[in-house]
């Protein structure tokens, strides 16, 4: 049971697709904050407190120099790294490199001794221009990744092999990023891997258990909203990420009242 948690990465894990109301973004690693602290309330063992570093649009190599230390630094029982995911939608990419960047990591935060979350992010390939190529990639930088086996103080999560996610009612309208559903799937796959109960009312296994909703097109509506503007932020070189912080930068109690 952790009583302490962060997270860093990119938009996968800042939350990206699932907005609330307010305009703020919540996401699946704050479904696994809020379910370690439901579970540490049921067995009255003391509050959960939560970090949430990751910034969207950042590559590898950023999320490591910016948010690894200070990630490290806060000293809690157990941190969540995706990172990669940026990476493979440029034009080249060295997955040997990227992996390697992201074993080091983990060799430096359990060296900290604390314990590393290593997840993959989803794959949306199947509704993405250009999606085999990113798919190959994806899949061997997954490959690389999970290859290593297990290690010592390391739970691995790999949701890019989850087939069900791949569905497109677990996306958000622009197809990269997940909704609330698919946010609170992976929540539930890093919960099991943790051995923490699922809340019920998430709804994930009703959700599964649904008929897929298969394919979708991407209209010439899709492009104009979604396609181009990212393709212009590659040509000017800007990202979605600049000039924006870290939405929870410190450890804090996770309340038990807002389930969203």
């Amino acid at each position: 049971m952790f009583h302490s948690y962060a997270a860093i990465g990119d938009s996968f894990t800042e939350g990206v697709g699932d907005e609330l109301p307010d305009g703020t973004v919540r996401g699946w690693a704050d479904f696994v904050a809020l379910g370690l602290a439901e579970h540490a309330a049921s067995q009255a063992t003391g509050p959960v407190r939560y970090a949430n570093l990751a910034i969207r649009g950042r590559k590898l190599g950023p999320i490591l120099d910016e948010q690894l230390d200070p990630a490290i630094a806060l000293a809690p029982e157990v941190i969540s790294l995706n990172g990669g995911g940026n990476d493979i939608l440029r034009p080249k990419i060295t997955v040997p490199e990227v992996a390697g960047r992201l074993r080091g990591a983990v060799d430096r935060m359990r060296e900290a001794g604390i314990h590393v979350l290593l997840l993959s992010g989803a794959n949306p390939t199947d509704h993405l221009p250009l999606g085999g190529v990113f798919g190959r990639r994806g899949d061997a930088l997954a490959e690389e990744v999970f290859g290593w086996g297990e290690l010592e103080g390391v739970t691995t999560v790999n949701n890019w092999a989850d087939a069900g996610l791949r569905d497109i009612r677990y996306w958000s309208a622009d197809k990269l990023h997940l909704n609330s559903l698919g946010h609170a799937r992976v929540a539930s796959n890093v919960l099991t891997a943790i051995g923490v109960p699922v809340p019920g009312e998430w709804g994930v296994a009703e959700v599964a258990a649904a008929p897929p909703a298969g394919r979708s097109r991407n209209t010439a509506a899709y492009y104009r909203e979604f396609v181009m503007p990212w393709i212009g932020r590659r040509l000017t070189g800007r990202s979605s990420g600049d000039g924006r912080t870290a939405k929870r930068p410190t450890l804090e109690p996770v309340p038990l009242t807002t389930t969203g």
